[in-house]
């Protein structure tokens, strides 16, 4: 079982970097221990800005760092740094196309039964709407410490968001082959293609398997890059399988479901259909409980499924 948190394959990336010779500031709000900095603090103290919780001065200063030269990654709780310092996201960073990569650490629903005020589960919709922005949300530790390397070689903004809690591994240790903006398909299959971005490739991996026990095969994309999303992964899929079903964890509008959906209307390929977050305050409880009851976990996925196949 796997212990180390996506966060935690950040500040082991950034570490390594800074000791090749990067010149990465870290930025915070109050959040090094949410974000699992404690390795980045002991090897370079001098290279993390606390500014207390105060998100918009984060984005602002990082934004300053960047024009310096240096390597900004601001990092903050999702639900904060997507809505309270959206202003400085697309002036400081975005307008001027800015060298900030934002982390969103403890996103989606991580926060569990701290309710909606702690919840991420419209910074996709946010983000993505900005011009000059890229959203990403990786899968599991492997692909999020790949991520981090191909963003440290550009200067151009981006939004990364990763959940609080460890993710079992989609990909095997040195095996995953990874392209910036790229998809990845784990899973081939021909009845039905779901595709999801973050923790929710877990998840759709586990409905696969699911219904791979009811002769229904899989087609499974992790769409990492939200934005700019692979057009031709989603073609691909909707002309091999006929059936698209997204999974995210995020409200149904101008999410992955509603980007999937844009890109598949003027093909008349395929219907598309989406399992997200509700329009509405979601329930209190742990990320695993919140995915159960609203069919988001692998079981809820696999229901899914198969109610578009039409064997249920």
């Amino acid at each position: 079982m796997n212990k180390v948190p996506n966060r935690q394959a950040i500040c082991d990336a950034l570490v390594e970097a800074s000791e090749q010779g990067q010149d990465i500031f870290v930025l915070c709000s109050d959040s090094r221990g949410s974000a699992s900095l404690g390795n980045f603090i002991e090897r370079f103290p001098e290279r993390l800005i606390e500014v207390g919780i105060a998100e918009q001065n984060l984005v602002g200063v990082a934004a300053g760092m960047a024009h310096c030269g240096r390597k900004a990654f601001a990092v903050s709780p999702a639900s904060f740094l997507a809505s309270r310092s959206y202003e400085q996201v697309k002036v400081d960073v975005c307008y001027s196309n800015t060298n900030v990569k934002l982390i969103g650490i403890s996103g989606g629903v991580s926060y569990g039964a701290l309710g909606m005020s702690h919840h991420s589960a419209q910074d996709i919709a946010a983000m993505s709407s900005i011009p000059n922005m890229r959203v990403y949300l990786p899968s599991d530790r492997f692909q999020t410490k790949a991520l981090i390397w191909a963003l440290l070689q550009d200067e151009k903004p981006a939004y990364i968001r990763v959940g609080r809690n460890p993710v079992e591994d989609v990909y095997a240790d040195g095996q995953l082959s990874f392209e910036l903006n790229k998809a990845s398909v784990v899973r081939e299959g021909e009845d039905i293609a779901l595709i999801a971005c973050g923790e929710m490739v877990r998840q759709a991996l586990d409905a696969a398997r699911i219904l791979e026990a009811k002769n229904v095969s899989t087609h499974v994309i992790d769409m990492y890059c939200v934005k700019p999303i692979d057009e031709k992964a989603i073609l691909n899929a909707a002309k091999r399988t006929g059936r698209i079903l997204t999974v995210e964890e995020h409200v149904g509008w101008g999410g992955l479901g509603a980007k999937v959906a844009q890109c598949i209307a003027e093909t008349g390929l395929c219907q598309v259909h989406s399992l997200a977050l509700p329009d509405e305050p979601v329930v209190a409880g742990t990320s695993a409980q919140v995915f159960a009851r609203y069919g988001l976990d692998g079981e809820g996925i696999a229901k899914k499924c198969m109610e578009l196949v039409g064997k249920e």
